[in-house]
Protein backbone atom coordinates (compact mmCIF):
# COMPACT_ATOMS: atom_id res chain seq x y z
CA UNK A 1 0.00 0.00 0.00
CA UNK A 2 1.79 3.15 -1.17
CA UNK A 3 0.28 6.64 1.11
CA UNK A 4 1.09 9.86 -0.74
CA UNK A 5 2.29 12.38 2.11
CA UNK A 6 1.93 16.09 1.72
CA UNK A 7 3.12 18.38 4.65
CA UNK A 8 2.11 21.41 5.68
CA UNK A 9 4.45 23.94 7.03
CA UNK A 10 2.90 26.48 9.36
CA UNK A 11 3.85 29.31 6.21
CA UNK A 12 1.81 27.42 3.89
CA UNK A 13 -1.38 28.53 2.60
CA UNK A 14 -3.44 25.52 2.17
CA UNK A 15 -6.31 25.62 -0.73
CA UNK A 16 -8.66 22.71 -1.74
CA UNK A 17 -10.17 22.40 -4.88
CA UNK A 18 -13.82 20.49 -5.38
CA UNK A 19 -14.16 21.08 -9.52
CA UNK A 20 -15.38 18.72 -11.83
CA UNK A 21 -14.31 20.50 -14.98
CA UNK A 22 -10.42 19.91 -16.08
CA UNK A 23 -10.06 22.61 -17.65
CA UNK A 24 -11.60 24.96 -14.53
CA UNK A 25 -9.07 22.74 -12.47
CA UNK A 26 -6.02 23.10 -14.17
CA UNK A 27 -6.94 27.58 -14.49
CA UNK A 28 -7.72 27.67 -10.64
CA UNK A 29 -4.75 25.47 -9.74
CA UNK A 30 -2.75 27.84 -12.16
CA UNK A 31 -3.96 30.79 -9.84
CA UNK A 32 -3.60 29.50 -6.99
CA UNK A 33 -0.31 28.42 -7.45
CA UNK A 34 0.99 32.30 -8.89
CA UNK A 35 -0.97 33.04 -5.62
CA UNK A 36 1.47 30.93 -3.16
CA UNK A 37 -1.47 28.31 -2.38
CA UNK A 38 -0.52 24.92 -1.77
CA UNK A 39 -3.53 23.24 -3.77
CA UNK A 40 -5.28 20.33 -2.53
CA UNK A 41 -8.02 18.35 -4.79
CA UNK A 42 -11.02 16.06 -4.59
CA UNK A 43 -12.34 13.55 -6.38
CA UNK A 44 -15.46 13.02 -4.97
CA UNK A 45 -17.81 14.78 -1.87
CA UNK A 46 -16.19 12.05 0.74
CA UNK A 47 -12.71 12.94 -0.08
CA UNK A 48 -13.61 16.57 -0.27
CA UNK A 49 -15.36 16.62 2.91
CA UNK A 50 -12.53 14.33 4.83
CA UNK A 51 -10.02 16.76 3.19
CA UNK A 52 -11.56 20.03 4.41
CA UNK A 53 -12.24 18.41 8.39
CA UNK A 54 -8.61 17.66 8.26
CA UNK A 55 -6.55 20.97 7.58
CA UNK A 56 -7.52 24.43 7.66
CA UNK A 57 -7.81 25.40 4.24
CA UNK A 58 -7.49 29.09 3.56
CA UNK A 59 -9.17 28.69 -0.01
CA UNK A 60 -11.86 26.64 -0.87
CA UNK A 61 -13.00 26.38 -4.68
CA UNK A 62 -16.36 24.14 -5.30
CA UNK A 63 -18.07 23.65 -8.27
CA UNK A 64 -21.93 24.07 -8.26
CA UNK A 65 -21.93 20.49 -10.02
CA UNK A 66 -19.17 19.23 -8.13
CA UNK A 67 -19.71 15.14 -8.20
CA UNK A 68 -21.70 15.10 -11.25
CA UNK A 69 -24.97 16.22 -10.00
CA UNK A 70 -26.83 19.21 -9.37
CA UNK A 71 -26.57 22.25 -7.13
CA UNK A 72 -29.02 21.31 -4.95
CA UNK A 73 -27.63 17.24 -4.53
CA UNK A 74 -23.91 19.03 -4.24
CA UNK A 75 -23.36 17.28 -0.78
CA UNK A 76 -20.10 18.87 -0.03
CA UNK A 77 -21.62 22.06 -0.74
CA UNK A 78 -24.74 21.40 1.67
CA UNK A 79 -22.23 19.85 4.01
CA UNK A 80 -20.27 23.29 4.36
CA UNK A 81 -23.88 25.52 4.60
CA UNK A 82 -24.62 22.88 7.46
CA UNK A 83 -21.71 23.62 9.24
CA UNK A 84 -21.20 25.50 12.32
CA UNK A 85 -19.02 29.12 11.25
CA UNK A 86 -16.20 28.13 14.12
CA UNK A 87 -15.45 24.81 12.01
CA UNK A 88 -15.58 26.60 8.37
CA UNK A 89 -14.14 30.42 9.31
CA UNK A 90 -11.01 29.53 8.65
CA UNK A 91 -11.67 29.11 4.89
CA UNK A 92 -13.45 31.62 2.11
CA UNK A 93 -15.31 29.33 0.09
CA UNK A 94 -15.59 30.18 -3.88
CA UNK A 95 -18.66 28.57 -5.45
CA UNK A 96 -18.28 28.26 -9.42
CA UNK A 97 -21.62 27.88 -11.56
CA UNK A 98 -22.87 29.32 -14.95
CA UNK A 99 -26.33 30.20 -13.12
CA UNK A 100 -24.11 32.94 -11.09
CA UNK A 101 -22.98 36.34 -11.96
CA UNK A 102 -19.37 36.60 -11.15
CA UNK A 103 -19.06 38.32 -7.46
CA UNK A 104 -23.11 38.81 -6.77
CA UNK A 105 -23.45 39.07 -3.07
CA UNK A 106 -26.85 38.06 -3.07
CA UNK A 107 -26.48 35.25 -5.03
CA UNK A 108 -23.19 34.79 -2.61
CA UNK A 109 -25.47 35.13 0.75
CA UNK A 110 -27.99 33.02 -0.64
CA UNK A 111 -25.63 29.63 -1.16
CA UNK A 112 -24.18 30.38 1.80
CA UNK A 113 -20.58 31.34 0.58
CA UNK A 114 -18.13 34.45 0.04
CA UNK A 115 -18.34 34.56 -3.34
CA UNK A 116 -19.44 33.18 -6.93
CA UNK A 117 -17.93 32.99 -10.01
CA UNK A 118 -19.39 32.36 -13.70
CA UNK A 119 -17.54 30.18 -15.34
CA UNK A 120 -16.92 32.11 -18.09
CA UNK A 121 -15.15 34.41 -16.12
CA UNK A 122 -12.60 32.07 -14.70
CA UNK A 123 -9.77 33.83 -16.60
CA UNK A 124 -10.08 36.33 -13.97
CA UNK A 125 -9.80 33.79 -11.23
CA UNK A 126 -6.64 35.66 -9.56
CA UNK A 127 -8.02 38.93 -9.09
CA UNK A 128 -11.28 37.20 -8.30
CA UNK A 129 -9.79 34.81 -5.16
CA UNK A 130 -7.85 38.02 -3.97
CA UNK A 131 -10.46 39.74 -3.70
CA UNK A 132 -13.22 37.58 -1.91
CA UNK A 133 -9.48 37.17 0.48
CA UNK A 134 -9.43 40.48 1.16
CA UNK A 135 -13.06 40.77 1.64
CA UNK A 136 -13.01 38.04 3.91
CA UNK A 137 -10.20 39.98 5.40
CA UNK A 138 -11.75 43.17 6.33
CA UNK A 139 -14.63 41.42 7.52
CA UNK A 140 -12.96 39.44 10.68
CA UNK A 141 -10.52 41.70 11.36
CA UNK A 142 -11.81 42.80 13.94
CA UNK A 143 -13.11 39.33 15.47
CA UNK A 144 -9.40 38.45 14.97
CA UNK A 145 -7.38 41.54 16.39
CA UNK A 146 -9.91 40.20 19.54
CA UNK A 147 -9.32 36.82 19.82
CA UNK A 148 -5.52 37.54 19.46
CA UNK A 149 -5.56 40.04 22.39
CA UNK A 150 -7.55 37.63 24.67
CA UNK A 151 -4.68 34.39 23.62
Amino acid sequence: MSAEFDFLTPDDKPALLGLTSSDLADNAKAALDQLGFKVHAAANHGEFLHKFAQTPYHVVILEDVFGGGTLEENESLLALQRMPMQQRRHAVVVLVGAAFATFNPMQAFQQGVHSVVNPAEAFLLIQLIQKAVADNDIFLHTFRHAQQRLC
